[in-house]
């Protein structure tokens, strides 16, 4: 008898709260998962303005390269062979297709609009093929550049051929790094944003399950 009028107690109580113990525990499990959900997304907020900076800081010192490229003409025009990569366009367009897409990162990464988001994605995906590009261009350039070095021993101007020869080498090399570092920055932030659209996807299959 008395733990018969214990478990009425119990009940009685349950009901005059409203809310039963069983239903207090789930409210606590969702708090905490929305509270790591929100912790992810201003740590993947963060992490798109860093790359999105350092893009922009690969496309400015690249496109500093082929200007200064450009503006020595006068120089590199008896060893234009040295600076083949020049003549393709790649420091200039290249470095403008990365400028854009790390503005667009660091932009997503303040205000992550879906249509920003969704840009900076396609935006990414078409810088990543253009650093495929370049890096095959610059690739050649310093296959060409070995070749042509051993030509400097019938130049006239050996030391001038040899100098160009130096230079080039270690402007394409620079060059060569930033376009990997470029390569690997547009896989990581598609990656990023593949992960959230899945992610978004699957809270909003499980959302309804929640309301029921």
């Amino acid at each position: 008898m008395a733990s018969r009028g214990d478990e009425n107690a119990e009940l009685e109580a349950a009901s005059a709260g409203g809310t039963p113990a069983s239903q207090v525990e789930p409210e606590v499990v969702n708090n905490s998962v929305y509270q790591s959900i929100n912790g992810s997304q201003n740590q993947q907020k963060e992490k798109l303005q860093a790359l999105g900076a350092v893009q922009i800081l690969n496309g400015a010192t690249i496109l500093a390269l082929g200007v200064f490229i450009g503006s020595s003409q006068s120089i590199f025009r008896p060893f234009r062979q040295f600076f083949l990569v020049f003549y393709t366009g790649y420091p200039l367009w290249g470095a403008v297709f990365f400028i854009v897409s790390g503005s667009l990162s660091v932009a997503a990464g303040r205000k992550p609009t879906r249509k920003l988001v969704e840009h900076n994605f396609g935006m990414n995906i078409a810088s990543a093929t253009i650093a495929l590009v370049g890096f095959v261009f610059v690739s050649i350039n310093l296959a060409v550049n070995k070749y042509s070095l051993k030509g400097c021993l019938s130049s006239q101007s050996l030391d001038l051929c040899i100098c160009m020869g130096v230079l080039s080498n270690g402007i394409m090399s620079l060059m060569l790094i930033l376009t990997l570092l470029e390569l690997c920055i547009n896989i990581s932030v598609s990656a990023m944003w593949c992960a959230e659209n899945k992610c978004n996807s699957r809270e909003a299959i499980s959302s309804p399950r929640n309301s029921v």
